[in-house]
């Protein structure tokens, strides 16, 4: 994977911001899941940037990317970055988390995005309601809390399967390369520390207000109730529309990377 020698900085209000900027075109974002950073779209990287211009940030208190000291947003700190490099409009890729701050991104600066495109999401007002799913969440925010990283990062690479999946049926180069992250992330926090980030609210009840194409990706082996918000979030968009990838749940990017590109790549050609 890349390291920090491949990374750009800026220097926001709050600390700097890593962020890698290759190619030319077009400009397309790929925003990585919770607890990683921009290295889980190493492989898409080489590939869209053959055509785009393609720009993968760490979040704020991920990967190399400085800890929030004050409250912020996930959006403000996209629309800081691109505008500092005078940039966009772009369309938005994210996955899980990522998904998240593109749609709370298009609500909030619209005149930055062109399109979105989400994986593994929905807005930031879905909450799952599968127990399995609940429990898991719950046991993560514990073992946060207690600064227990066997139990943290045991909960958080059972994602990759998901429920009721053999983890042999998954790539073991997957959760290699997210345990590397996630615990790159996680070593620059410390238990119990505050949580700056402030979350958009009321999100779904805006996306009528969304004027740009909107693409809401999920594995089909993804829980019913992901697959359900991910069809309501497309069908609020005016111009929304949904797709599975088969045999993938929910790092779909990450287990079916030519079948995830040529879902997005037919979505980029239509925009």
């Amino acid at each position: 994977m890349t390291g920090a020698s491949d990374l750009r900085t800026f220097p926001s209000a709050d600390g700097d911001l890593a962020y890698r900027d290759t190619g030319s075109g077009d400009l397309v974002v790929l925003l990585h899941s919770g607890f990683v950073d921009h290295r889980m779209w190493d492989d898409h990287v080489r590939v869209l940037a053959e055509r785009y211009r393609v720009i993968a940030p760490d979040t704020r208190g991920h990967g190399f990317s400085a800890n929030a000291t004050a409250p912020f947003r996930w959006a403000d700190d996209l629309a800081a970055l691109l505008s500092h490099l005078d940039a966009g409009p772009a369309v938005l890729v994210g996955l899980s988390m990522g998904g998240v701050i593109a749609t709370d991104t298009v609500l909030e600066h619209p005149d930055l995005v062109r399109a979105v495109v989400t994986a593994g999401a929905a807005t930031g007002d879905f909450r799952y309601t599968d127990p399995w799913h609940q429990e898991l969440q719950q046991t993560i925010a514990r073992a946060l809390a207690a600064g227990d990283v066997t139990t943290w990062l045991d909960a958080f690479l059972r994602l990759v399967p998901g429920p009721g999946r053999p983890a042999e049926d998954v790539d073991p180069e997957i959760p290699r390369r997210l345990r590397e992250m996630a615990l790159h992330t996680l070593s620059k926090h410390s238990a119990g520390e505050k949580d700056w980030l402030v979350h958009l609210t009321g999100s779904f009840d805006r996306l009528g207000d969304v004027r740009v194409p909107l693409l809401a990706v999920n594995g089909s082996l993804e829980p019913a109730d992901l697959h359900g918000a991910a069809e309501r979030l497309a069908g609020a968009v005016p111009d929304g529309r949904a797709a599975t990838i088969d045999g993938t749940g929910h790092y779909s990017a990450l287990e079916r990377p030519d079948e995830f590109r040529r879902v997005l790549l037919g979505f980029l050609k239509t925009l």
